[in-house]
């Protein structure tokens, strides 16, 4: 079957597939005359393992190590379970400062972030890992203009080259 019809049946995307088949998780058939992908019931079964680790968190480099033998299925969730558990313990922390932050007498304009940071900071050196919205912001910005950059850059150097060679 084709990737449109895989699509539909597992309920993914054809760009998920896609992307799956990019990062080595999936190895479809290729039709000998045109080139399309031919999917049969073991990448349907594949996919569906895939969809379900994802669904749980699975980082995509522990599905890949199941699917080589070099993780087993308990040792893969076992791993993942730790890491939920780390997980709930952050949203834990989160959730506690959160309940004290409401329960406070301070309003938003007299509330001492600095006390309130101080805790969070010991909280971190103990190891709770807390969001840092700021961080990601920042580092998604960055990216993109790191890409228009470099996009604009390849641009200019088309623009010379092609100068160059009519100059010649």
């Amino acid at each position: 079957m084709k990737i449109h019809e895989m699509a539909q049946r597992v309920g993914m995307t054809s760009k998920n597939i896609r992307f799956y088949e990019q990062e080595g998780l999936l190895t479809p058939q290729r039709n000998r005359t045109n080139g399309y992908r031919s999917y049969g019931q073991a990448e349907e079964d594949t996919l569906r393992r895939i969809k379900l680790m994802r669904k749980l968190g699975v980082p995509l480099e522990e599905i890949r190590q199941m699917q080589s033998g070099r993780l087993t299925l308990s040792e893969g969730m076992r791993r993942q379970l730790a890491e939920l558990g780390r997980q709930q313990k952050n949203l834990a922390e989160a959730q506690e400062f959160c309940t004290r932050l409401r329960d406070c007498e301070a309003g938003y304009e007299t509330l001492d972030a600095d006390q309130w940071l101080r805790e969070m900071e010991l909280k971190e050196k103990e190891g709770t890992v807390f969001v840092n919205k700021q961080n990601r912001d920042h580092r998604a910005k960055s990216v993109a203009a790191i890409c228009a950059a470099a996009v604009f850059a390849l641009l200019m150097l088309c623009v010379v080259a092609l100068m160059i060679w009519a100059a010649i």
